[in-house]
């Protein structure tokens, strides 16, 4: 079993940075954690994907409306995963989920179906 707990959510100024974090505790991490990601859901939306990274850190895919602006980073050593985001707009209002899982980065990272353990979420607020 694995428990991730988010923090770095807030409030922040259009074009502003804020910085998640997923701290893992639990066992069988190179299992459980193999892929990584973060998913985010706004008010009166469906869940989508934001970014995913592999065990290594080696491949990191991002969606459409976050590329350029966000990073995917993961410190093993500290069963860490980070969401650096950058040149924030309104519309990355959300609470963004932090998830992980068994699942092969290649298998298609933006399914949900690969992800096992879900945090329970960070709030951020970009106002205009």
């Amino acid at each position: 079993q694995v428990q991730l707990v988010e923090s770095g959510g807030g409030l922040v100024q259009a074009g502003g940075s804020l910085r998640l974090s997923c701290a893992a505790s639990g066992r069988s991490f190179s299992y459980n954690l193999n892929l990584m990601g973060w998913f985010r859901r706004a008010p009166g939306k469906e869940r989508e994907f934001v970014a995913a990274i592999n065990w290594s850190g080696s491949s990191a895919g991002y969606a459409d409306s976050v590329k350029g602006r966000f990073t995917i980073s993961r410190d093993n050593a500290k069963n860490t995963m980070y969401l650096q985001m950058n040149s924030l707009k309104p519309e990355d209002t959300a609470v963004y989920y932090c998830t992980a899982g068994s699942g092969s980065y290649y298998s298609g990272y933006t399914q949900t179906r690969l992800y096992d353990y879900w945090g329970q979420g960070t709030q951020v607020t970009v106002s205009s």
